[in-house]
């Protein structure tokens, strides 16, 4: 969970902020499909870490807007 923003750190972060980063990530998923479909995908666990990291911002962002 080396380069994973826990919860608390996402909290911190602007709506803006959290969504640019939800757009970093979800290229950054794209990228990780191609090179499984590819075979050459070597960080077989980054497409989950991502899946949860995605899912935690998510989280936050209807948080917000329930606020």
């Amino acid at each position: 969970m080396s380069d994973m923003k826990k919860i608390e750190d996402l909290r911190g972060i602007s709506e803006e902020d959290l969504r640019a980063h939800m757009d970093e990530l979800a290229a950054e998923a794209m990228k990780l499909r191609f090179q499984q479909a590819t075979m050459q995908l070597t960080h077989t666990a980054r497409p989950a870490q991502l899946r949860r990291e995605v899912a935690r911002i998510k989280t936050i962002l209807a948080e917000l807007k329930h606020e």
